[in-house]
């Protein structure tokens, strides 16, 4: 390993915008078991398939309705 780098001609991070940073979060537990089975369903692990149905909502700027 050299003991400096030229970073000169470095260029930015492409993926800097994908990146994803852990949280905590607390769930109701139906809503953990409703994700947990649509995970057995397709496949997908359940905390991915929160996190696209969560961008899914950021993307069409979806506003929460209470009722």
């Amino acid at each position: 390993m050299k003991a400096e780098y030229n970073l000169d001609n470095a260029r930015p991070n492409p993926y800097i915008d994908k990146l994803r940073r852990p949280v905590t979060m607390n769930l109701d537990t139906y809503v953990i078991d409703y994700f947990k089975r649509e995970a057995d369903w397709t496949g997908i692990p359940y905390q991915r398939l929160i996190n696209l149905y969560l961008a899914q909502c950021a993307r069409e700027g979806k506003k929460l309705a209470f009722v």
